[in-house]
């Protein structure tokens, strides 16, 4: 009993560090890798980079935005803020 005693603090810190810290990162890039797989063409997204466009092409890994002036840049899927992304077609859609 008194080995489970010297055990019982570190496990309860494991478990403490889990809920608060592992579990929610989890949580977040499973977010993030849905809302990427659901991008089409048409949408308004940010990217990590501030930079903001619409999505003209999309392909495996990459997709194509047009930016205000007609300029086209291609980026890499997992450069696309979600936060960001979600508040932007929150404002336009109201």
């Amino acid at each position: 009993m008194d080995q489970i005693g010297q055990f019982l603090p570190m496990l309860l810190i494991i478990v403490v560090f889990y809920f608060f810290m592992i579990r929610p990162q989890m949580k977040k890039a499973k977010d993030h890798k849905k809302f990427v797989e659901e991008l089409k063409k048409g949408d308004k997204v940010i990217t990590l980079s501030g930079i903001h466009g619409k999505i003209v092409d999309l392909n495996d890994t990459t997709f194509l935005i047009e930016v205000e002036s007609g300029t086209k840049i291609r980026f890499d899927k997992s450069a696309v803020s979600l936060e960001a992304s979600k508040a932007l077609n929150q404002t336009t859609a109201k």
